[in-house]
């Protein structure tokens, strides 16, 4: 089949035209990915590889895959090479700041698990590691900072109370919440997750930072212990 270039398609309906003409908020995923990634490949004009991009997680993700996908899914599609492998990963980067900003703003005070679930949840939930974190809060409930404790395996991850409550004193904070991932998706607490629970709940008793929380962030789902309640 002959390719379709640029060239070939109506000016007006070329995606950076439209950008310009009527800005980036009538365009399609794939027409907006087509602007960023600017040129297309011997086989495929930068629409067509657009839609092949968006099609790698179909049909669970589109979009949203490039918040999970890595350089070397991006270059299985034919015409992705590191460069621009390298800018639709800064594209997933740049949304997923821009959300935790936004997060920032939106769930200044956390009041409940889901609040919390949802900040983290589209940025850990398909990371192939375990990941530990601690939101630190203050007397209001108010997020102070977040703090990475800890990258594992596939199933695994080693953090104790002391490198938990070293950051908590460090920042001042009152109170804290434990959040972590499971990478099988299943976010039922495993007995280490229980008794990590445990032993941080007695620390924190000891030293006055209360433990209010452990949430297990599953695939799009998430456990709170205080609400099944263990903690």
């Amino acid at each position: 089949m002959e390719r379709i270039t640029m060239k070939d398609i109506p000016l007006e309906e070329r995606p950076c035209e439209k950008c310009l003409k009527d800005g980036p908020g009538g365009l399609s995923d794939a027409e907006l990915l087509s602007v960023v990634i600017r040129t297309g490949s011997r086989e495929d004009n930068s629409l067509a590889l657009a839609h092949k991009i968006l099609a790698l997680n179909y049909p669970q993700e589109g979009i949203l895959g490039l918040l999970h996908l890595s350089m070397q899914e991006l270059m299985e599609v034919k015409g992705i090479g590191r460069v621009k492998g390298a800018q639709l990963l800064c594209v997933g980067e740049l949304s997923r700041r821009i959300w935790r900003r936004m997060a920032r703003v939106d769930f200044a005070t956390f009041t409940c698990p889901l609040d919390i679930a949802n900040y983290y949840i589209e940025e850990i939930r398909h990371k192939e590691q375990e990941l530990v974190y601690i939101m630190l809060l203050n007397t209001k409930g108010a997020m102070i900072r977040d703090v990475l404790i800890s990258q594992g395996t596939v199933n695994t991850s080693v953090v104790s109370p002391r490198e938990i409550f070293i950051e908590a004193v460090k920042y001042h904070a009152v109170s804290l919440v434990l959040v972590h991932n499971h990478p099988s998706g299943d976010p039922s607490p495993s007995r280490a997750d229980l008794c990590l629970t445990q032993r941080v709940k007695e620390a924190g008793d000891l030293i006055g930072i209360q433990l209010l929380d452990h949430i297990i962030i599953g695939d799009n789902t998430y456990i709170s212990l205080k609400e099944r309640g263990i903690l």
